[in-house]
């Protein structure tokens, strides 16, 4: 039986959280830097590390491993503090609940997330929403592992492989995911990518930019299965 490591993006594929990462950022660099922000946060699927070099960058400061590690630790901080606000505003996507638990129940399935968000902030959303039990975090990747999405793929196939002992030819290693970086990470590693027009980018947009299969919205857990190939 093949073997398959599912990798999820987390805000638009599996929750909604607000907005939350943006008004974050407006918050915790003037705390961090001491400067104003006048160039906002640069998001959109981008990793947690690429987002605070680019708004380093932005305001003329080196982004050293001291400051990045501040940003990202106030970065946690504020989301802890909202967990409550998230999970009683915010919401999980229609159809996740059931396509996690299908995947769970499946063998040959081996799920974790591929998100943006530092490991700290996706631990803290998933939890605010009772997901966190569906997902191995151990063979994930995450916003504080890599700059580029891309270079977060390569990330979770050797924690997979090397906590499971499996071999994930990239082509049975699967992302879901809503935006253009997500397509990007699977065309350039050779994995799969199932997208879902959940979040800013249309089914077409999502088409045009290479996604082989895209969903408006997530499928039936037994037709998101047939998907993974």
């Amino acid at each position: 039986m093949d073997q398959h490591l599912v990798l999820w993006d987390v805000d638009h594929t599996l929750i909604d959280s607000l907005g939350l990462g943006g008004t974050a950022y407006q918050r915790i660099f003037p705390e961090v830097t001491g400067k104003p922000v006048r160039e906002p946060a640069l998001m959109d699927g981008r990793t947690d590390l690429g987002t605070i070099d680019q708004m380093l960058r932005a305001h003329d400061i080196e982004p050293t491993d001291e400051v990045v590690a501040e940003m990202t630790a106030a970065l946690a901080g504020v989301f802890d503090e909202v967990r409550v606000e998230l999970a009683e505003k915010g919401r999980v996507l229609p159809g996740v609940r059931d396509a996690l638990a299908a995947f769970g129940a499946d063998p040959a399935v081996h799920q974790s997330v591929l998100t943006g968000n530092t490991a700290e902030v996706a631990r803290i959303k998933l939890d605010a929403f009772a997901l966190l039990d569906h997902f191995d975090l151990e063979i994930g990747a995450f916003g504080d592992d890599h700059l580029r999405r891309p270079g977060l793929v390569p990330v979770a196939r050797e924690r997979a492989e090397r906590k499971l002992g499996i071999d994930f030819a990239p082509e049975r290693i699967v992302l879901i995911g809503d935006t253009l970086n997500d397509v990007r990470a699977a065309h350039e590693s050779g994995a799969r990518l199932v997208a879902v027009a959940t979040g800013s980018y249309s089914a077409d947009e999502l088409r045009s930019a290479g996604a082989e299969v895209v969903f408006d919205t997530l499928p039936a857990p037994e037709d998101l299965r047939a998907a993974l190939g």
